[in-house]
């Protein structure tokens, strides 16, 4: 399907996925004509009022033919300022608190300077934004009344099934708000999109851009998910649709209730690389699954937990892992501040490690500060480097050792001149080590004739030389 594409289900996708008995065993098909003749209607009537629409308007700068042109501006000087205008994006959501708590996907209110809430019966309210990740894809809102409101409750995502009914609920194309039925396609979906985020519902029911935000639902009216992305050759619905676990939604928004700034995601300080059928065969694996273990970063929850390079990790807390984005996923709906029971395969033989949950440590503090004066480095700005920073700038954990990372490269500088890019790592400048910010503002100091600087980019050492 070479022409196929990943799309965000862009500002509008709404999904309800109808959960399911628990067991296998209490399933069942239609088993008459008129059992095939029931009716969603019930279910719908009980959920559409906790379903919305979200209007974000955001102000864009449109940037002049010349801006950042230095012949032009030499001469011209700002005579001719960049242009702004307002643009308007469309997306749905969901109502999860009774308060006004709503979720929907980032990308529908990115950068928006004003986010409106419509309900089903007309009703339109201001809202705020609690908190938001651009990694999880996800945004909790705050509508600004003391109005109670019909809040959808969040079911178990990991009590869903391959096959399960479930209805979409949207506002499609800003057509208005749209029910579809499906099945649940498939489970622990990665690879749908950039980011590092992996682990998605499947479904077949009609998701087309406008309905991003929405949830799925299951046959008991909970929600079972947030939809957030499609598979589409020409940006409509074909009938692959992903969307994000309630089990996340659920960890999402207890950070939000809980006035973090940050959602945080728990420390591990391992990496770890998909299972092959090549690596499954010379482990003596019986199937190409889990999470090899590849580097266990020394002092961290990994290493205290006995975890070990060449281990694959199999399942968390009894739940199979599928692949390193699955261990993710699972270890974040865990929490902070919590522990998993973390089942490993050594050498053919099973066992159980317990670790401890945390948020990533700044071991040392980031002493972020602007490079200044006449030198290569003018305009970058740097910090220490620390688990907690290479988190923050999703850096690999072989990487969070210590140094001096940039962070930001100001546009036009010197800095974005020699190239510099957030998340290089400065290793050595003029034969010298550089261990902190600090030494490195004092070196670019002495201003000398001759640069030579060694960074660290991707894992890879690079060398330049600057007169």
């Amino acid at each position: 399907m070479p022409n196929a594409r990943i799309l965000l289900a862009a500002p509008i996708l709404f999904a309800l996925a109808l959960a399911t008995p628990a067991s296998a065993e209490e399933r069942a098909v239609p088993q008459s004509r008129t059992e095939m003749q029931l009716s969603f209607a019930p279910l719908v009537k009980q959920v559409e009022n906790s379903v919305v629409n979200v209007y974000a308007e955001r102000v864009v700068e449109r940037k002049s033919l010349f801006d950042g042109d230095p012949f032009f501006e030499q001469f011209f000087g700002q005579q001719m300022p960049n242009r702004t205008e307002k643009q308007s994006s469309l997306g749905s959501g969901v109502i999860v608190g009774t308060k006004g708590y709503v979720v929907t996907n980032n990308h529908v209110i990115e950068g928006a300077s004003d986010i409106k809430v419509a309900l089903a019966d007309g009703r339109e309210y201001e809202s705020t934004v609690v908190l938001k990740d651009e990694r999880v894809d996800l945004a909790v809102l705050k509508i600004k009344s003391d109005t109670e409101f019909s809040a959808l409750p969040l079911g178990d995502s990991d009590a869903v099934q391959v096959g399960d009914l479930v209805l979409a609920i949207g506002n499609p194309f800003g057509v208005g708000q749209t029910v579809t039925s499906g099945i649940v396609s498939a489970l622990a979906r990665n690879q749908v999109r950039s980011g590092d985020f992996g682990f998605f519902i499947q479904t077949d029911a009609a998701i087309n851009p406008g309905n991003s935000g929405g949830g799925l639902i299951n046959m008991n009216g909970e929600l079972i998910g947030i939809n957030t992305a499609i598979f589409s050759r020409g940006g409509g619905s074909n009938g692959v649709g992903f969307a994000i676990p309630a089990n996340l939604v659920k960890t999402f928004v207890a950070s939000a209730e809980n006035g973090s700034a940050t959602f945080d995601r728990p420390y591990v300080g391992a990496t770890f690389d998909p299972v092959t059928s090549e690596v499954a065969e010379a482990l003596g694996l019986d199937k190409a699954r889990g999470a090899l273990i590849s580097q266990v970063q020394p002092g961290s929850p990994a290493e205290k937990a006995g975890m070990k390079p060449g281990e694959v990790v199999t399942a968390v807390n009894g739940i199979p892992v599928e692949h390193p984005d699955a261990l993710g996923y699972r270890l974040t709906t865990v929490g902070i501040g919590g522990t998993a029971r973390i089942t490993v395969i050594d050498n053919g033989k099973e066992k159980d490690l317990t670790l401890s949950l945390d948020r990533a440590p700044e071991t040392t503090p980031r002493d972020e500060r602007l490079i200044e004066g006449r030198n290569p480095f003018a305009g970058a700005v740097v910090a220490n480097l620390s688990p907690r920073v290479s988190e923050e700038l999703r850096m690999p954990a072989n990487q969070a050792a210590a140094g001096v990372v940039v962070t930001e490269v100001n546009r036009g500088s010197p800095a974005a001149r020699i190239g510099l890019q957030p998340r290089d790592i400065i290793v050595e400048l003029n034969g010298t080590a550089v261990s902190t910010t600090e030494a490195l503002a004092s070196l670019v100091g002495d201003n000398p004739a001759f640069w030579r600087v060694e960074i660290e980019r991707d894992g890879q050492r690079i060398r330049q030389f600057f007169r």
